[in-house]
């Protein structure tokens, strides 16, 4: 047994010893406890993109559309309505009894100030292009919009439901704090929502406190059974374990494999394994951008998608919820399928390939990555065994995507979480328009990926984006690998529904 479960162990005979109870007293008051490793700067999404706060935006705020993370239907929200005027115009009814956390009551005014601030120049936005789709929003009455999107924006609805478009109220924002220079610090904006959960305290890079909204209304995310949500950052995985296994804290994520297991051997946690939106994916140079590459031959590439056992990889290291893929895409996004090309695990034939490519000996190529550097390993194992030698350049995302954009990696190990969104075009639509990030540049791919960002009608767009993953996979711009998972960690009395996409939703969570 591995000397920190032995620590584990000993410190639980201790708390058994001093007759600590775990858990219990988070039952009684009905709160739950969840930490991270990860510290949050500010409070809300749009300035600090941690998962984290992505979750607990979910919970202080709503959105106009609310996603169902079982169904994936799509369901009004903060609108009680919806309706494509055309395939850039959406208008929404809003609804007359939704009162935010400070008392003011919920409007059209709150909705235009809102996507109007946020698409400031100014308002310095993380990843903008999740709110930039609205290039205007109207006040059409007292509770109803019009959201023009400047061009075509099928997936409208996806993106309206996700965690960067909760409203604020509209008086929020004109009472943001002035910087040095004497200019607007949007990310001062109060959080101020309308969801199941508002903020009682908040304590920067350390903890937040959530306590339950009484005056929520009655939607699609239900009434909160719990009555606080408490976050607390926790630097590393084994002092997390150390406190959930003595009940100071109710739940964790993120725990690494063997991990998992040993907590799950101990049995005095529940420890499940679950999707998680993210998938993984080698990116190969099929236009030599990056210079006279062996992967410009499609013989070069088929190798590569020969030589390497996903399913193994998917289920001896990233989880039992991980799934081996062939669509470029996660398998529940709208627009993916697997009925493409599908290339099996065959080192034989992959050793052909390299041969009748003119390389009989293998090759040897610089091999970039940035996460979950065992997983990377495990690949760069498999393409050894068939004759290519890979030279590991490990970088920090942002390093890496900068060499990328610069035309200087001929083979990318990469991973794409598709922001949560649940449609192709989250992740399609950013790597084959022959954008920096494409190392494809296919025309015909482009084409179909523009027709079925640009047209609302369901079955064309749908018969659009299997052309252009039908395309993907022959060609082999990239190859697809597993999706990620997670393993979750939490007291056996508290009831937790995981979701497809990743974000916890506690407000659906209650103690048994």
């Amino acid at each position: 047994m591995k000397s920190y479960l032995l620590r584990f162990l000993g410190l639980a005979f201790v708390v058994c010893a001093l007759g600590i109870s775990p858990a219990k007293a988070d039952k009684a008051s009905n709160t739950l406890v969840w930490a991270t490793d990860r510290e949050m700067t500010v409070p809300m999404v749009w300035w600090n993109s941690t998962t984290e706060m992505a979750a607990m935006m979910h919970h202080i705020f709503d959105a106009l559309i609310y996603r169902d993370p079982d169904t994936f239907e799509y369901k009004p929200l903060l609108a009680k309505s919806y309706k494509w005027i055309d395939s850039k115009t959406m208008e929404l009814d809003l609804r007359t009894d939704v009162v935010f956390h400070d008392g003011s009551k919920f409007d059209a005014d709150d909705v235009v100030a809102t996507y109007t601030n946020l698409n400031r120049k100014d308002a310095k936005v993380l990843y903008r292009r999740f709110v930039a789709f609205i290039k205007s929003a109207e006040k059409l009455g007292s509770h109803k919009v019009r959201l023009n999107f400047g061009k075509p924006f099928p997936a409208a609805l996806e993106f309206l439901s996700g965690t960067r478009m909760g409203i604020v109220p509209s008086e929020a924002w004109d009472r943001v704090k002035k910087d040095a220079a004497g200019k607007p610090d949007w990310s001062s904006v109060e959080p101020i929502g309308t969801g199941p959960f508002m903020i009682e305290e908040w304590v920067q890079g350390e903890r937040s406190v959530l306590k339950r909204n009484p005056n929520y209304f009655s939607g699609p995310k239900g009434k909160a059974s719990l009555d606080k949500i408490i976050f607390r950052t926790i630097p590393d995985s084994e002092s997390q374990m150390a406190e959930l296994l003595t009940g100071s804290i109710d739940w964790m994520t993120s725990i690494p494999k063997e991990k998992a297991a040993d907590l799950k051997a101990m049995n005095r946690v529940n420890v499940i394994n679950a999707p998680d939106l993210r998938v993984s994916f080698l990116q190969m140079d099929v236009t030599g951008r990056s210079g006279d590459t062996p992967f410009k031959k499609l013989k070069v590439r088929q190798a590569v998608a020969h030589a390497i056992d996903r399913n193994a990889i998917a289920k001896g290291l990233v989880g039992d919820a991980s799934v081996a893929i062939h669509g470029p895409c996660f398998p529940t996004q709208f627009g993916c399928t697997s009925d493409v090309k599908k290339y099996a695990y065959d080192p034989a034939k992959a050793k052909k390939l390299l041969a009748e490519a003119g390389y009989p000996n293998g090759f040897t190529t610089d091999f970039y990555a940035y996460r979950q550097r065992p997983f990377t390993e495990a690949t760069m194992e498999y393409l050894r065994k068939v004759g290519i030698k890979t030279n590991l350049k490990y970088l920090q995302f942002k390093a890496l995507r900068t060499a990328i954009r610069a035309s200087k990696t001929p083979f990318n190990h990469l991973t794409w979480a598709s922001g949560g969104l649940n449609d192709v075009s989250a992740i399609i639509s950013v790597y084959f328009k022959h954008s920096k990030d494409d190392y494809c540049r296919d025309d015909k791919i482009k084409e179909w990926v523009e027709l079925a960002d640009s047209t609302i009608d369901v079955a064309k767009r749908k018969e659009a984006y299997k052309k252009a993953l039908t395309r993907i996979v022959d060609k082999l711009c990239w190859l697809p690998m597993y999706t990620y998972a997670k393993s979750y960690a939490y007291q056996k009395e508290l009831n937790f529904i995981p979701t497809a996409d990743g974000f916890p939703l506690f407000y659906r969570s209650s103690w048994k």
